[in-house]
């Protein structure tokens, strides 16, 4: 049986960790008392005696969390964001390249990918990897997510406004417009992008579920590319990647009246690509679930992968 560690269980992503590995008979999860949470060296025990510690904590929490293992023996899976462009650690999204899932599962280190990078990435790398968009493309980025994307006190805030302010919900709030949202480096750097994205992200008033949106014009292509070319490229490109579902080109089935719904991925560990448009602009859309292949999901997928059991053991599609 595989000794597993959840150090951060008590939060947003640690609680949904929790509750797809509980059941499993083939995982013990560890567990330190609480009164005890912050003790090092009660801490630094229960880490000795892990096989995988899932860390869902602060960036300066996880790095302190990583420093205690000083055997260098115990695997990590580190759902913050400040080991995702770390050399030492391997990036955890086992569909972003050929030989990604066989890095994933011989590493000891390993970050669990961020919600919308997970999207942004999905679209548009595949893109990039044949040559279609250059390095030095500008690339803009627009995307909704539920307000779970922000952890405990934001969902914490929007339930608090909405009991107390029915009448007046936050509907759809962007923010991060200074444009140095955290998770740009690790667009950048997987998509090998010499320029930064523009990326403008928006917390839409629901739970859960996201939108990421890729917008693309036919003059920043290298070569001419219709949007069947373009749906034709994804398809083939994750034809056998469960996880990743191509739905049909500018489809209609898939929209309520014309609207198109972040939430119909939720409770899964499912990327949805869209690709809609016409000869002079096409619009790649990624829907996930932010708590799902988003938080979550993909960390039981690289946690799967490094104990070589099947991959999606406990994961929905």
């Amino acid at each position: 049986m595989h000794r597993v560690f959840i150090d951060g269980q008590v939060g947003t992503t640690g609680l949904q960790i929790h509750e797809r590995l509980n059941a499993r008979t083939d995982i013990e999860l560890l567990k330190i008392d609480p009164a005890e949470r912050k003790d090092p060296h009660a801490k630094k025990a229960i880490i000795d005696a892990a096989d995988v510690v899932l860390l869902c904590l602060p960036d300066d929490a996880a790095v302190e969390t990583v420093a205690m293992d000083t055997s260098e023996k115990v695997r990590f899976i580190d759902a913050s964001t400040a080991h995702r462009t770390n050399t030492n650690w391997v990036y955890g999204f086992p569909e972003m390249a050929t030989d990604q899932r066989a890095k994933i599962a011989s590493a000891r280190l390993v970050s669990n990918p961020g919600c919308y990078p997970t999207g942004f990435l999905a679209a548009i790398k595949p893109l990039i990897d044949v040559g279609l968009l250059r390095s030095d493309a500008l690339i803009t980025i627009s995307a909704i997510s539920g307000y779970s994307g922000g952890g405990r006190q934001l969902i914490e805030r929007y339930e608090a406004h909405t009991a107390m302010n029915p009448d007046s919900n936050w509907h759809a709030r962007p923010y991060a417009l200074k444009l140095k949202h955290k998770h740009i480096p690790e667009m950048r750097h997987f998509a090998a992008l010499e320029q930064a994205p523009i990326f403008l992200p928006i917390v839409g008033n629901f739970h859960q579920g996201m939108l990421v949106s890729v917008p693309v014009f036919q003059a920043q292509m290298t070569q001419n590319q219709s949007p069947q070319d373009i749906h034709a490229l994804l398809t083939r490109h994750y034809e056998s990647e469960p996880c990743i579902n191509v739905l049909p080109l500018n489809t209609e089935a898939e929209l309520d009246d014309g609207f198109l719904d972040p939430q119909l991925a939720n409770g899964t560990n499912r990327i949805d690509l869209f690709v809609y448009g016409h000869e002079e602009q096409i619009v790649l859309i990624a829907r996930l679930d932010n708590l799902g292949k988003g938080a979550a999901g993909a960390a039981i997928q690289n946690l799967n992968l490094m104990l070589q059991v099947p991959e999606l053991e406990g994961l929905a599609l």
